[in-house]
């Protein structure tokens, strides 16, 4: 009972700490069409070339609603990814398994008085959402901003 005890008290204290680090968003504007972020976005084996947390990126299939790929990261262990929201040319959604929930990664364009904004958003979701976004979140939300400006300048070249 006192371990059962020790662990609760450990998974509230993350939870009071990890609350601006379960979802977090950075958006870009950028005077690329859509066409070229979305080419960009969807080159799954490229992803390392703007993500600086990550090695490589593979997907099994097509990029297609279902597909399914693995993620091998700077640092930790690879990881499976699959995606489960797709609007072709606009979003699309993927989902990381953590233990009792998951890792979102949303990417969407929308425009707004003429110009193209790009948005990546992040959610830990789950029992233990809180202490893994206290263990992850402050990492991704601080590199974000990062890869949101590799991906424009990409973009922006040609």
């Amino acid at each position: 009972m006192q371990i059962m005890m020790s662990l609760v008290s450990i998974l509230l204290a993350a939870t009071a700490a990890a609350q601006d680090y379960t979802q977090f968003s950075h958006t870009v504007s950028t005077t690329a069409s859509a066409e070229k972020i979305w080419s960009i976005w969807t080159d799954v084996p490229n992803w390392h070339q703007w993500d600086t947390g990550l090695q490589s990126a593979t997907l099994d299939a097509p990029f297609q609603l279902g597909a399914k790929g693995k993620l091998v990261p700077d640092r930790g262990p690879k990881s499976k990814f699959k995606i489960s929201a797709l609007e072709e040319g606009r979003s699309y959604t993927f989902k990381t398994r953590i233990p009792f929930g998951w890792l979102i990664v949303r990417r969407f364009m929308e425009k707004k008085d003429g110009q193209l904004f790009f948005t990546h958003e992040v959610e830990f979701t789950g029992l233990f959402k809180r202490a893994f976004a206290k263990r992850f979140g402050p990492r991704y939300k601080e590199m974000l901003p990062v890869v949101m400006q590799n991906i424009k300048v990409l973009a922006e070249k040609e």
